[in-house]
């Protein structure tokens, strides 16, 4: 992806709003997006190196884009040789996270910018960096960035939409080819590793599994081996470019029996009342509303729990819909308006005490006049060992 998902207008606002001067960004997934889609390969998959960590750093000055810089590590010049970043100052150099700072500094002395209300990512900034900037900008103010950061990725543009649809297409494809070629006596890890290489064969990047078999509720890998009549949930996350899909399909070595298919229809019940509450304009609590009600009415609702997000380059990002439910943030976005490019995913998952853990999970985006979901097949029974 090369061109940027946001503009500079919208970045400034957003800043105007948080009372801030200028940005330091420091969170991978963050610095990606500000440069239009680039991460360095050599750190997609660690921090740590030597003594230290990585940690690149976007410099940004409110209403002056010329102004930008990115340090990064020495070895990322190469990177720019052959395709060049957008910001006009590039700094590769840093090997570490003190390092990487003190350049930041000396960048912002570079352009005058002495003193004023600086954002940051606390929970992706280093202590040692953090001791680096109170003492280079004692007359500065430092303050938390995190939601103008969010709110910028919020609404995604064609091609993040784009990348999003082919990531769950592809995830729901490895699930359903992983089922199929599983059968009597494959082992959880076995299932997993399965799944891994067909994420992998279809060009993503396998982030988790977690799986159940049977009546049990464990979702960690274990030497737990499928058997004929049990029910397999498989929940996965696979990153295409940056972006998360993240999808849950259910299967059956077997027939399914009558029980499991009213089962799975309570969780699609609850899973259609959210969607259908999903379009521009509407707020997010809604769609909560909707699926909280539906779940009231199933018979099974003891042993049931519905839940909706955001999604994108994070697996739980804006819009935020709930409060602390799973994780631990406040839902600030339930009252406020859908916008037409935002990415949900809408989960619903039942522990039944003799039948196992039976869950749906689905990616969809909103538009104006409803919601278009991501990787929409084997939403049903998916038969074990048919491949």
């Amino acid at each position: 992806m090369n061109e940027l998902s946001y503009d500079f207008d919208h970045l400034d606002s957003l800043m105007d709003d948080a009372g801030l001067d200028a940005l330091l960004v420091t969170s991978k997934h963050n610095v990606r997006y500000l440069l239009g889609g680039y991460s360095f390969i050599f750190f997609s998959a660690m921090d740590a190196i030597g003594h230290g960590r990585y940690l690149p750093i976007i410099v940004y000055v409110k209403g002056d884009r010329d102004k930008t810089a990115y340090i990064a590590n020495t070895m990322e010049k190469g990177e720019n040789e052959n395709t060049p970043f957008w910001v006009p100052h590039f700094y590769p150099m840093a090997w570490g996270s003190v390092d990487s700072v003190n350049q930041a500094v000396r960048h912002l002395e570079k352009i005058g910018f002495s003193t004023g209300r600086v954002g940051v990512e606390p929970s992706f900034l280093p202590s040692d960096s953090q001791d680096v900037l109170r003492d280079a900008l004692p007359n500065s103010a430092f303050l938390d960035a995190t939601s103008v950061l969010e709110n910028l990725r919020a609404v995604k543009s064609p091609t993040e939409l784009a990348l999003l649809r082919d990531a769950s297409e592809k995830i729901t494809e490895s699930m359903r080819a992983t089922i199929a070629a599983s059968g009597a006596g494959s082992t959880k890890h076995e299932i997993i590793e399965r799944l891994r290489l067909e994420e992998t064969r279809r060009g993503l990047i396998f982030d988790y599994c977690l799986l159940t078999l049977g009546s049990s509720h464990n979702r960690a890998g274990s030497d737990q081996k499928w058997a004929d009549g049990d029910v397999l949930s498989i929940d996965s996350g696979g990153n295409l470019q940056g972006y998360i899909g993240d999808i849950c399909r259910m299967g059956v070595l077997g027939e399914p029996d009558s029980e499991l298919v009213d089962l799975l229809g309570e969780i699609e019940e609850i899973q259609q009342a959210a969607f259908a509450e999903v379009k521009a304009g509407t707020p997010g609590v809604a769609a909560i509303a909707g699926g909280q009600a539906a779940l009231a009415r199933q018979p099974n609702r003891q042993y049931t729990d519905f839940f909706g997000h955001g999604m994108g380059l994070v697996s739980h990002e804006a819009p935020f819909l709930l409060t602390n439910h799973p994780v631990a943030y406040e839902g600030r976005d339930a009252d406020t308006p859908l916008k037409t490019g935002m990415v949900l995913s809408i989960e619903t998952h039942m522990q039944h005490p003799t039948r196992g853990f039976i869950k749906l999970e689905d990616t969809l985006t909103v538009t104006d006049t409803g919601y278009e979901m991501f990787g929409t097949d084997g939403r049903g029974w998916n038969l074990g060992g048919t491949g």
